[in-house]
């Protein structure tokens, strides 16, 4: 492993250990080159998705960016941080499960959409605006209206 502060080709690893709920390796590493310490994951990738955009554009699937949606649309929400790592592994290990190697963006935002809408509304609603490019106030308004449900009408 290379070292991020130095790129010397040999670190060492000082400890491991489970992570996230036993679906990561944890391992801390020192650099014997500069001193530096530094964390490393490793998580079992069970193939290589491929992500199809809307302009059939291919790119390689990159959990570290449906962490950082995910994350993002979280931002100052009551939700543990290790609640958020199991959202974002269960959300790719459906996606490998799902038996094609080749995954439609859209197909992602939806399985996303649907687990935000799970744990908190506010962090769903955050995400669909992005995910469906919301462009005036008119959208999220069109949008909530859809979350309530539809209240009886007194006679």
């Amino acid at each position: 492993m290379r070292c991020p502060f130095c790129a010397h080709k040999d670190t060492q690893v000082k400890d491991s250990r489970p992570a996230d709920n036993r679906g990561a390796i944890r391992r801390r590493r020192y650099c014997p080159a500069c001193g530096g310490r530094f964390t490393t994951y490793e998580r079992v990738q069970l193939r290589d998705l491929v992500v199809v955009k809307s302009s059939n554009r291919r790119e390689q699937f990159d959990r570290d960016k449906l962490d950082r949606s995910i994350r993002l649309s979280l931002q100052k929400r009551p939700i543990d941080p290790d609640r958020i790592d199991q959202l974002t592994s269960g959300i790719v290990r459906r996606l490998e499960s799902l038996g094609d190697m080749d995954i439609p963006s859209n197909k992602i935002g939806e399985i996303v959409m649907e687990a935000l809408a799970r744990i908190d509304t506010v962090a769903y609603v955050r995400f669909a605006s992005v995910y469906k490019n919301f462009q005036a106030a008119g959208d999220f308004e069109d949008f909530i209206h859809e979350l309530r449900p539809t209240e009886p009408v007194d006679s």
